[in-house]
């Protein structure tokens, strides 16, 4: 079973995931005029890669007590949570489909979460 501690640093690294995730698109979409770095890279992508380097960190410090099979399954969450966050944040839509994918995803983790005892 997962500690206090554990089940932290899993929703820290799934939310630094979905930052990043989120940061990077609305850095892609920014005008090619208004991104700062050659007319290439908008600081939301800059801040976005950096929110990708605290997740990994995060991540290792998970393996240092946490099965590598858990910590994985565990962070399969993160598709389910840039998903939902893309609809609420950018409101992009979520077909009926994606719902189904969503929900076999969930139960999956729950299934590997419930064999991390």
């Amino acid at each position: 079973m997962l500690g206090p501690l554990a089940i932290l640093g899993v929703v820290m690294m799934i939310s630094c995931t979905v930052l990043a995730n989120l940061l990077m698109k609305m850095g892609a979409t920014t005008p090619a005029a208004q991104r700062m770095f050659f007319g290439i890279v908008d600081w939301k992508m800059v801040v976005g890669i950096t929110a990708f380097a605290c997740a990994a960190l995060v991540y290792a410090v998970l393996l240092e007590t946490i099965p590598l099979n858990v910590v994985q399954s565990l962070a399969a969450g993160q598709f389910i949570a840039v998903i939902l966050a893309s609809s609420y944040v950018l409101a992009e839509p979520i077909p009926t489909v994606r719902w189904v994918g969503i929900a076999f995803i969930a139960v999956g983790i729950f299934i590997a979460g419930l064999s991390a005892r």
